[in-house]
């Protein structure tokens, strides 16, 4: 026999976007289904922890304390006071010029806070549990999506069938919801991977997110709390994709030589306190937002290069726009109008950030020193024209 479950909301996806739209979604007051078939590891010692990071920025803080996540998370928090860009593209790597934005020029917050995924998703899994009209399943999947004017059901993996007005894909870039929506994507890929690891380092970080240009892409060490008493940074270092394979196979202590000379030796020698992680580089976009009672969320809806804390942020404001539309009209949650707004409201922002990032990492790979030079100078131009350094930075926040 069949089982059959109704709610207000199913979202397929149980990674950070999924788990936070379930948690702002039931604080609000609906009744929410999430599953994922992979229970979210919450461990930082567990095999397939995600040892990356994430910046929330300024314009995330409000959303995640109405929702209930912000407090237990804040302690875990490094704060990112001033972003600091760093031009190294003279001859062997060596500083050409560095550029720092301070948050104070904008407000009293920082720009963001940094913390590591595996303690987020743990953080939003313990608040899930505290909701009592939230169900999230792991170990089973979104298997087949009928959708009617009216309503949505969903197959599930274990044989179940799920009711609902609203279906949010969080479903990763490859979002199977998505595809069987018939929702095309346009994608551009660089040839780079990313790698991601945590280090240590002498050099106190004093909040400081210091992004490094040569060539390849940049290497982006980000502000953690301390690791046993010593200064402890994120790196995500995006290269040409047989350059990144090479290091991440690399053995730890050349691999540590080497993120140590591509940091300019900025916070001294670099020691590597966690696995690897590899990922190749693409930016998509949905050709549309939404389908019948269904919404694309996240990467299923927009992936970006890893530059400028943009990603998750970006996730976020679609969270933000759906809660919006659905508290404005409660009655139409997941009708035609609601998803149609939807769509219009987010897509400029997702086009107009998309085009930015790209510029930008196709700025970060320039080899010609000729292209490089207009690199710095356009930094330094755009630095000391104060308008123009503040509308960036507040673009770049969201605010």
């Amino acid at each position: 026999m069949t089982t059959t479950s109704i709610c207000d909301i199913f979202i397929s996806g149980g990674g950070i976007a999924g788990l936070t739209a379930a948690a702002v979604f039931g604080t609000a007051g609906f009744d929410v289904i999430c599953v994922d078939p992979t229970p979210p590891i919450t461990e930082s010692d567990t095999i397939g922890a995600d040892m990356r990071t994430t910046a929330l920025l300024q314009p995330a803080r409000a959303m995640l304390m109405a929702a209930g996540i912000w407090e237990p998370l804040e302690p875990f928090s490094a704060a990112l006071e001033t972003m600091r860009i760093v031009d190294a593209g003279r001859p062997n790597g060596r500083l050409r010029d560095m550029k720092e934005f301070r948050a104070s020029d904008l407000s009293e917050l920082p720009f963001g806070w940094n913390f590591p995924n595996w303690r987020l998703k743990r953080e939003l899994v313990n608040r899930l549990q505290t909701l009592r009209n939230v169900n999230f399943r792991t170990g089973v999947g979104a298997q087949s999506l009928f959708t009617r004017t009216a309503e949505a059901r969903i197959g599930l993996t274990d044989g179940s069938t799920t009711l609902t007005k609203l279906v949010i894909a969080a479903d990763g870039r490859a979002s199977p919801l998505r595809e069987a929506a018939g929702i095309p994507v346009h994608t551009t890929r660089y040839g780079q991977k990313a790698l991601a690891f945590v280090v240590t380092h002498p050099v106190p970080h004093e909040n400081v997110s210091t992004e490094i240009h040569k060539t390849g892409g940049p290497f982006t060490l980000v502000p953690l709390p301390n690791y046993d008493g010593t200064p402890s940074s994120a790196v995500v270092w995006m290269d040409d994709g047989s350059a990144s394979l090479s290091r991440y196979k690399m053995p730890v202590d050349k691999f540590e030589a080497e993120i140590t000379a591509r940091s300019c030796q900025l916070y001294g020698p670099l020691t590597l306190k966690s696995k690897r992680s590899i990922w190749p580089i693409i930016s998509q976009r949905a050709e549309r937002l939404n389908g019948v009672r269904l919404a694309l969320l996240a990467e299923a809806a927009h992936v970006v290069p890893p530059i400028g804390a943009q990603g998750l942020n970006m996730s976020l404001s679609d969270t933000q726009e759906l809660l919006n539309l659905a508290k404005l009209r409660p009655e139409g949650l997941g009708d035609a109008t609601m998803l149609d707004q939807y769509h219009k409201t987010r897509s400029k922002d997702i086009r107009l950030r998309l085009a930015g990032i790209d510029i930008l990492n196709r700025t970060s790979q320039l080899k010609s020193a000729f292209l490089r030079d207009a690199r710095s100078f356009g930094l330094k131009t755009l630095h000391e024209i104060r308008p123009v350094r503040h509308k960036l930075m507040r673009l770049g926040l969201g605010v």
